[in-house]
C-alpha cells in the first residue's frame, strides 16, 4: 500500500500566465520561484518548497470546463489566522472578487475564483479543540460572521 505524506503541489492550466500571475502573486501573496520558457510559472506559499502551485499556459482560446463535469472542485489556500482571513475578506470585497464566506466548523472559508474560473478557497482551521476527534460532528456549512 501507498502512504501519501501531503499533496505536493497542484497545477493549473491557465490561458494567460501574466494575468494569472497577477492573481496568485500580487492578490494572494504567493512568490515566484521558476519560470519554464513562458509556458509555466511555478510559485511557492512560504519559500519553504520547490513550489506549491505551477500555472500551466494553455492558451487563449482553450476552453472552460463544463459545469457539473468531472475534475477539480477548487484548491484550499491555509492562512495563518482568522486577522489574515479577516484581510482577504477585505481584499477579495474591495476588488468584487468574494463569492462566498462559509464556516465550516473544522475551517473558517473563503472562497473565490482566479482569471480562468479556478475555485479557491482561503481558510484558516477553527480551534483544534472546536473540532479534534470528532471532524464528522462538527462539520458543517453555515454563513461566516467575520465581525
Amino acid at each position: 500500500m501507498l502512504r501519501p505524506q501531503r499533496i505536493g503541489h497542484v497545477v493549473l492550466k491557465v490561458r494567460d500566465l501574466d494575468r494569472s500571475l497577477g492573481f496568485y502573486r500580487d492578490l494572494l501573496g504567493f512568490q515566484v520561484a521558476g519560470e519554464m520558457s513562458n509556458v509555466m510559472i511555478f510559485l511557492t506559499a512560504t519559500g519553504q518548497n520547490h513550489h506549491d502551485l505551477a500555472l500551466l499556459r494553455v492558451g487563449d482560446q482553450a476552453p472552460s470546463a463544463p459545469p457539473g463535469a468531472v475534475g477539480l472542485y477548487h484548491v484550499a489556500v491555509e492562512l495563518t489566522d482568522i486577522e489574515a482571513l479577516r484581510a482577504a475578506h477585505a481584499a477579495l470585497a474591495e476588488r468584487g472578487l468574494l463569492k462566498g464566506a462559509i464556516d465550516h466548523g473544522v475551517t473558517r472559508s473563503l472562497y473565490t475564483a482566479d482569471p480562468d474560473g479556478n475555485e479557491i478557497e482561503l481558510y484558516c482551521d477553527a480551534p483544534r479543540a472546536e473540532w479534534e476527534g470528532r471532524v464528522n460532528e462538527v462539520m458543517t456549512v453555515r454563513p461566516l460572521e467575520l465581525d
